[in-house]
């Protein structure tokens, strides 16, 4: 059994380096690979999901057995000898690192890109879940749906990524994510504070947490939501109005105290403005009585 897709044009970007994957192949052994080895930046990744066998890498010996993940980089000898009685089967890619790896980066030893250069020959056990990784891989290549292509690079980066994790563990990266823009914080601090607090919404306390003027907040509410405080404020309100009345074992009074309402009354006229009718109409319309037969 062998699935080969080979002579691929697959190139991908993992950080600042390119990679081109040019042979995908899912075979079961029946037979012995010879001894062979790749020129340079070149990788050849191997995964073995069931069975047995040997490899022999480096005038070394290495015992096969089912999750074996090992890489064999640029000039490692190496060959495989199925065990009869249980073959392997094994996923591989091959992969040629298009632009050779760059030195004088700020911190090599948190680069993805670099970590996997440094490591030509690398043999274990994975920790990365790579048999499903590989399992989605041959999907798409097969069936060639719609965005495949970047569905395939996409999988290619991440299976870049979960060899380097595989060879460094539980190494942590120094390299978070940057923080967001004010504008972007401004954005979630305001709709974090209208979906969550809408018991006790006040336009001074927005404008607190937003770091601005009440005048400059109702500005910012304005220009970005199209909307004043009491809009938003009444828009909140009632959205959590119309998920809690769909419970019907809450009384109309206790949903009114819920959303911080000084009297039912209160509650019921701003409900009525807004949606048209009464709550207690609004919720015979989410039930209405089953028809008689």
């Amino acid at each position: 059994m062998r699935t080969l897709y080979t002579s691929l044009d697959i190139h991908f970007t993992v950080e600042n380096t390119r990679f081109h994957a040019s042979n995908i192949v899912f075979e079961r052994f029946l037979r012995t690979i010879p001894n062979h080895s790749h020129g340079a930046r070149s990788y050849e990744i191997h995964y073995i999901p069931d069975g047995f066998g040997k490899a022999r890498i480096n005038q070394k010996y290495y015992e096969i057995k089912p999750n074996t993940l090992y890489v064999t980089g640029p000039h490692i000898e190496h060959f495989q000898i199925p065990d009869p009685q249980n073959p392997m089967s094994e996923y591989c890619v091959y992969i040629k690192i298009d632009s050779p790896r760059k030195n004088g980066a700020a911190d090599q030893s948190d680069s993805i890109a670099e970590c996997f250069q440094q490591y030509p020959f690398w043999f274990g056990q994975d920790t990365q879940n790579i048999h499903a990784l590989m399992q989605k891989l041959f999907f798409e290549l097969e069936h060639q749906y719609l965005g495949y292509k970047e569905e395939v690079q996409s999988l290619l980066c991440q299976l870049i990524i979960s060899m380097v994790r595989n060879y460094r563990q539980i190494h942590k990266s120094s390299s978070p994510f940057t923080g967001s823009s004010i504008n972007d914080s401004k954005a979630i601090i305001t709709e974090e504070y209208f979906l969550y607090e809408y018991q006790k919404l006040s336009l001074e306390e927005l404008a607190n947490r937003l770091g601005l003027s009440p005048r400059q907040t109702e500005r910012y509410l304005k220009e970005h939501y199209g909307r004043t405080f009491l809009q938003k404020k009444t828009e909140s309100r009632m959205s959590t109005a119309a998920i809690l009345l769909s419970d019907l074992s809450r009384s109309i009074t206790s949903v009114s105290e819920e959303l911080g309402y000084s009297s039912i009354e209160h509650f019921s006229s701003a409900f009525r403005r807004y949606y048209g009718c009464s709550a207690r109409e609004y919720r015979a319309r989410l039930n209405p009585p089953p028809e008689e037969t």
